[in-house]
């Protein structure tokens, strides 16, 4: 199954007083991740995975974070009042994580082990840091199954496109608070296997030859990945 937490920076309409300053910070990272989306949907299509994705800005609920979690909402939204907030969990948050919760609980009672690809893209520079990869795999260091995934996608991306930097864990830790990591809590690792992949916004605002040829060698390098003898339970 292939998710997208952060896929547009869309508002919806009750809340657009409080986005009212941050126009211009919509159109960045910070309102969305770009280029996430669309490769979501081509994963998607290519593996004939159930898709799950939001357009709404994760300033507003960020949906790769727990409730309770200081960056869950942006501040004129945490300004609001307690029962509004929750209103905002319960409208759009909850409902998100029960369709994703619900293709694992599938998976689970047919027999079968959910394989989770979640897509996010990240800034090419943050905080006066440039990001030294174009491609990140992320995974709990402790769930073998996610190990073995990722060594395996990223061998099979050194094949298919040699160029391109992978790093796994990078440029976040993959066991950090997140969507995934709730899973994980809640099933167990002959269940669950949840990846999240981060492609560097810099090939997605780059010439769309080479993004495009991003995304296809993702495609053709997991799909590597999982016919391979190694990648069975």
């Amino acid at each position: 199954m292939i998710t997208c937490e952060h896929g547009g920076n869309r508002v919806p309409a009750p809340y657009l007083g409080q986005f009212a300053g941050l126009r211009d910070t919509l159109k960045t990272h910070r309102g969305y991740d770009l280029g996430a989306l669309l490769m979501a949907r081509e994963l998607a299509a290519a593996f004939r995975a159930p898709l799950v994705a939001s357009t709404v800005t994760r300033l507003l609920v960020d949906l790769n974070r727990s409730v309770g979690h200081p960056t869950l909402h942006v501040a004129s939204v945490r300004a609001l009042p307690r029962d509004e907030r929750q209103h905002i969990v319960a409208e759009h948050y909850q409902p998100y994580r029960a369709q994703v919760e619900a293709l694992v609980e599938r998976a689970r009672a047919s027999g079968r082990r959910a394989v989770h690809v979640s897509s996010h893209s990240f800034t090419p520079e943050l905080d006066g840091q440039v990001r030294t990869a174009d491609i990140g795999l992320l995974y709990d260091p402790a769930r073998a199954g996610e190990v073995q995934l990722c060594a395996l996608w990223k061998a099979a991306l050194a094949q298919v496109a040699p160029a391109l930097r992978v790093r796994r864990n990078y440029p976040y830790e993959g066991k950090n608070d997140g969507f995934t990591s709730h899973l994980r809590r809640r099933h167990a690792p002959a269940a669950y296997v949840g990846v999240e992949i981060e492609v560097n916004q810099a090939i997605v605002l780059g010439p769309p030859r080479v993004w495009a040829q991003a995304r296809a060698a993702l495609i053709a390098s997991l799909r590597m990945a999982l016919a391979s003898p190694a990648a069975s339970p």
